[in-house]
């Protein structure tokens, strides 16, 4: 188990205590330091580089995102805020947060963020450089990816949570809402099945039925059915079924499939 080194900064005594209690299950966590203003957050950030940042977003000195702004470390530690307040919770979506933990927390939703962030961090797939990458990205006119979603927002429960478009295995209509399938998991949205289509990347994800859209990669295998219509089969076993007025799309996907196999 790789070690992981975090940094509290909060300037609420009982804040740190709290968060340094919680991780006290979790031995693949070492806490580094802690902080309670921003400047000795950013000095102690470049001096002993963590993996893990709990910030808090109003300080004393400078404020959460301020603190970001001054680290010039590579790689940029992963970013977990902790606040009272859900209003910057956008603000921090955009600076890649991978969560975004609301002040009063219970145990369970700590441990659901940590166990993210661990996944993450693990994975090589962190918000690693990713300040510095957006700010590169935005003084060189962005990238071609820029139209595309990396991260959802959703809010559910007094919860605010970033999820990663690579977490989620398919997407189903529900009223107002689009239901996000990750794992065992599921997460209402408010959008529409037409916007949330226009923010994903194509390459990754196809819509293959009006209430319908599926990750490429969880693609399991296509049984032809009947008129044009295909059932999909997920890894996890899910069946989703393709309707005639997306056969375009289901054709696209069995060309792109061919293609693979060839290569």
């Amino acid at each position: 188990m790789t070690q992981i080194t975090a940094l509290i900064v909060d300037d609420e005594p009982l804040a740190r205590d709290k968060i340094r209690t919680h991780l006290r299950s979790h031995p693949e966590i070492a806490i580094i330091g802690e902080c309670g203003d921003g400047p000795s957050a950013v000095r102690a950030v470049h001096s002993l580089k963590p993996n893990l940042l709990f910030l808090d977003v109003q300080m004393p000195g400078s404020d959460g995102f301020t603190v970001l702004e001054s680290i010039d470390v590579n790689p940029m530690p992963a970013i977990v805020f902790v606040t009272a307040f859900d209003k910057y919770a956008v603000r921090a979506f955009e600076v890649h947060a991978l969560d975004y933990l609301l002040k009063p927390f219970d145990r369970q939703r700590f441990d659901e963020a940590l166990s993210r962030v661990v996944r993450q961090i693990n994975q090589q797939n962190t918000s690693q450089n990713r300040l510095l990458d957006l700010m590169e990205e935005l003084k060189s006119g962005g990238t071609s990816a820029d139209r595309y979603a990396q991260r959802l927002v959703v809010r559910t429960h007094g919860r605010i949570i970033f999820l990663g478009t690579d977490e989620i295995d398919w997407i189903e209509s529900a009223a107002n809402y689009v239901r996000l399938h990750v794992g065992k998991e599921s997460h209402l949205m408010r959008e529409t099945m037409a916007g949330i289509e226009s923010r994903l990347d194509p390459k990754d994800f196809v819509r293959i039925h009006r209430s319908y859209i599926a990750r490429i990669d969880r693609i399991r295998e296509m049984e032809h059915w009947s008129h044009g219509e295909y059932v999909l089969i997920l890894k996890d076993g899910t069946q989703l079924t393709s309707s005639r007025g997306y056969r375009d799309q289901v054709g696209a996907l069995l060309g792109r499939n061919r293609n693979d196999r060839s290569q």
